[in-house]
């Protein structure tokens, strides 16, 4: 099995190396890619890999704009240290989605996955890459209203309008721009894969906001970063360091 992988730091690399020849000493590692434009270079001058790794955070942007550029015909495993583009892993050709550090098992298992399509498809005189074209690329379809109880009335509320979710005390309220609250039944965990990923950002674990109505963001002490929203002001919105850099080049789309 041919192997690319896109990873910009040189421990996870290893680990990655490490891990997949303890699993197949067959696999060949054909190059190891840090950014985007090298990531496509290579694509257009060379045979694509039975499989490629892509972490989806790399040193000049992120994988997912690799698709914008050239076809990528093989199947994809996205590594990250988030969980925030799960939605938008599956609609490029991803089999699996493996959250940092990777664990040999899961790692295992996403290769069986991958063995499994291929010969369960090539037996079948399917191609391959004509099915996962076909996977990849469906519309997904996002929220654009949510269903809200207010007293004994239900109102719609556009998802447009909405400035963040909030979960507080284990109940999540939904803020909107004209400075109104309403209680949802859904977790964040079940909107964040509701929303669409281009307007909606998990900050932490209290707060999806809304692209729309971030008005400032300040940077905090030990990396970490403040964000201000338009119509809402009752609390602070804290960013981690880790997150940081993705919450930048989420906006930066």
């Amino acid at each position: 099995m041919k192997v690319l992988i896109v990873e910009d730091e040189a421990p996870a690399f290893r680990r990655l190396e490490k891990i997949l020849l303890e699993i197949d000493q067959s696999i060949e590692i054909l190059e190891v890619l840090d950014s985007v434009e090298d990531t496509v270079k290579w694509v257009k001058n060379h045979e694509q890999p039975d499989l490629a790794l892509f972490d989806i955070q790399i040193s000049d942007g992120i994988s997912f704009q690799i698709f914008d550029q050239v076809e990528i015909k093989c199947p994809v495993i996205f590594t990250t240290a988030f969980d925030e583009y799960l939605l938008k892993a599956f609609k490029v050709n991803s089999i699996d989605y493996l959250l940092k550090p990777i664990k040999k098992e899961d790692l295992e298992g996403a290769l069986e996955k991958y063995r499994n399509l291929r010969v369960n498809f090539s037996q079948n005189g399917i191609d391959m890459s004509a099915l996962l074209s076909q996977i990849s690329f469906t519309d997904t379809k996002y929220k654009s209203r949510f269903l809200v109880k207010q007293g004994d009335k239900m109102l719609a509320i556009r998802t447009d309008d909405i400035v963040c979710f909030q979960s507080k005390h284990g109940v999540v309220h939904i803020n909107t721009k004209n400075e109104k609250t309403y209680l949802s039944d859904f977790t964040l965990d079940d909107l964040i894969n509701q929303l669409d990923p281009r307007l909606f950002y998990r900050a932490n674990r209290q707060f999806i906001v809304n692209a729309d109505y971030i008005s400032t963001i300040h940077k905090h002490f030990k990396g970490k970063l403040l964000i201000e929203l338009i119509h809402f002001s009752d609390e602070q919105i804290l960013v981690s360091s880790e997150k940081a850099t993705s919450l930048k080049q989420w906006l930066d789309q």
